[in-house]
């Protein structure tokens, strides 16, 4: 890692995750292989942050450690990439094992506990909320194309403003600052909260 960190993908420590690398490499990582519209490539970094707001409007979604938890739900991606989902599937439990392991140190590292099965869900649905609008406003999808592969979804208005402006792709630079700063602000309310 950029930070001088030596992390062993297949039994990864907590002590060797740096949030700047996270950010780093998320920042890197484009979505939907690239094929999005705008200047600008789409990153991990930019949709975690935009499932991190769509769940915080959700009911459940409040709280320091539940904003972690959904801004760091790809984090494994900045050493894995992003791979699409039929390729996840065809890969199989090997890939799916490699990545937990990887949220386990991560978590680990921020003093994360493991979600609960209804904390697991909402992070699935904001992250299904995400990937629809991201499908059908930045990867070229029909509204019924991207409900074949997403299901219903609806966006809580509470976040709406805050939504919209992330569904513009932004500069590299741009957004791995604002996936720290968010990071900064919620695990300083997290560590607040547990004192």
């Amino acid at each position: 890692m950029l930070s001088g960190r030596r992390l062993d993908l297949l039994d990864p420590s907590p002590l060797d995750v740096e949030i700047v690398d996270i950010a780093h490499g998320l920042a890197r990582v484009a979505r939907w292989n690239g094929q999005t519209h705008g200047e600008h490539v789409f990153s991990v970094a930019q949709h975690s942050l935009l499932v991190e707001a769509i769940g915080g409007g959700l009911s459940g979604g409040d709280g320091p450690a539940m904003r972690l938890e959904l801004l760091l739900h790809d984090a494994p991606e900045y050493v894995i990439g992003d791979i699409i989902s039929p390729l996840k599937a065809a890969i199989g439990d090997s890939y799916k094992s490699v990545e937990r392991r990887l949220l386990g140190a991560i978590r680990r590292r921020f003093d994360l506990p493991a979600p609960s099965p209804s904390q697991a869900r909402l992070v699935k649905r904001a992250d299904r909320i995400a990937a629809s609008l991201e499908a059908t406003r930045l990867a070229g999808f029909s509204e019924d194309e991207a409900g074949r592969f997403f299901g219903p979804v609806a966006l809580p208005e509470a976040a709406a403003t805050e939504v919209e402006a992330l569904l513009v792709s932004q500069p590299t630079a741009e957004v791995q600052d604002s996936f720290l700063a968010r990071f900064e602000a919620l695990a300083s309310a997290h560590a607040v909260e547990r004192n």
